[in-house]
């Protein structure tokens, strides 16, 4: 790995940058401090949201830290499909006694705003998720300091990640929780994404870059797995979720051990594109029927899932989720860092002992 990222944080341990209030300051400072990297999401938060909280964490840690940017999406021409699936979930606003959102409230989140913030003001670092920006905003962002990183699910991804010239590739299979970062949103390929291991292996072969590894990963002893595989780091999103210091809602937060929810699917019920989540009443009733319209469905179930969490209702709640999430352990973030990093080390340890030698004990 490029020693501009790794000199940064000595564990290989990265926070993932969770939208929607979940990535808070106390988080990803808490992570900082116990030597990982921690990461602010900028995602669904203004310009000035996004800076307001880099002053914070600034105050909060000296350490270097990472911040996100959704992606602007391209426009979506079928209207009627959003129009029919606002009218299925009339019910549920009534239920919810809240209005349906608008979903034409914006489809670039900030971006150019965003970037502009952090062209005017550096970090050290900054990823991207919905597809890859243009070159030149690639430069810019190098020419102030940062390190940038771009989110792929495939190898032809990871290829145009490389071509754009950021500096590494953040590898995402399947397993992870919340949105999948695909470039291009086609629905004709939902249910094809590959196994991070699977992934890993392809996007090794395809481009020089730095990977970090992203997809399920809880324990130390993955981490390890992955590096084997040729990533220089994991971003781990669901593990941190549980922390004391995330911003998720508490009853998000007991869902992901709960036995209630035994399993999580990819679905576009709550924003239109596809993510992974436990299954709960409204994924199983409204997922079938979701168009795919990003940010669109985003915006008419905001409200929704807002009632929802404030009734403290899990079965109406978009609850995020990776394939690991009964893994989940309630450890304070910097406590859970040093024990990934205390496992990662003795599964190291383990791989390092040839079965010859072990067996002669």
């Amino acid at each position: 790995m490029s020693s501009a990222l790794t000199d940064l944080f000595p564990q290989p341990i990265v926070q993932a940058p969770m939208a929607g209030g979940v990535s808070v300051p106390q988080l990803a400072a808490a992570v900082c401090e116990a030597g990982g990297l921690g990461f602010l999401a900028a995602g669904y938060k203004t310009a000035d949201g996004m800076y307001q909280e880099i002053k914070q964490l600034r105050s909060l840690t000296s350490r270097p830290f990472g911040v996100n940017l959704f992606m602007p999406q391209p426009e979506y021409a079928e209207t009627g499909a959003v129009d029919v699936y606002a009218h299925q979930l009339a019910g549920e606003a009534a239920w919810y006694e809240t209005e349906l959102g608008d979903p034409d409230s914006g489809r670039d989140d900030g971006y150019d705003a965003k970037l502009a913030v952090l062209l005017d003001n550096p970090v050290p670092v900054v990823s991207f998720h919905f597809g890859v920006p243009a070159p030149e905003a690639l430069q810019s962002l190098r020419r102030a300091g940062t390190f940038t990183l771009v989110t792929a699910t495939t190898p032809d991804e990871a290829v145009a990640v490389e071509r754009a010239g950021a500096d590494a590739v953040i590898v995402q299979g399947v397993e992870a929780g919340g949105h999948q970062g695909t470039h291009r949103d086609v629905p004709e390929t939902d249910g094809s994404a590959l196994g991070l291991l699977s992934l890993l292996a392809q996007v090794r072969e395809a481009v020089s870059l730095p990977l970090v590894a992203a997809g399920g990963i809880m324990r130390g002893s993955q981490i390890a797995a992955v590096l084997a595989a040729g990533a220089s780091a994991a971003q781990l999103g669901t593990a941190f979720l549980a922390t004391p210091e995330s911003g998720a809602q508490a009853v998000h937060k007991e869902a992901l051990t709960n036995p209630l929810f035994v399993r999580t699917e990819l679905t576009r019920a709550f924003s239109g594109r596809p993510a992974r989540g436990l299954v709960n009443r409204f994924l199983r009733e409204h997922g079938p029927y979701a168009p795919a319209a990003y940010p669109e469905v985003h915006h008419l179930t905001s409200p929704l899932r807002k009632a929802a969490a404030k009734a403290g209702d899990a079965q109406g709640m978009a609850l995020w989720a990776g394939q690991g999430h009964r893994m989940a352990r309630d450890l304070p973030a910097g406590r859970l860092v040093e024990v990934l990093a205390e496992e990662l080390a003795a599964a190291r340890t383990a791989l390092s002992v040839c079965p010859g030698e072990d067996a002669g004990r």
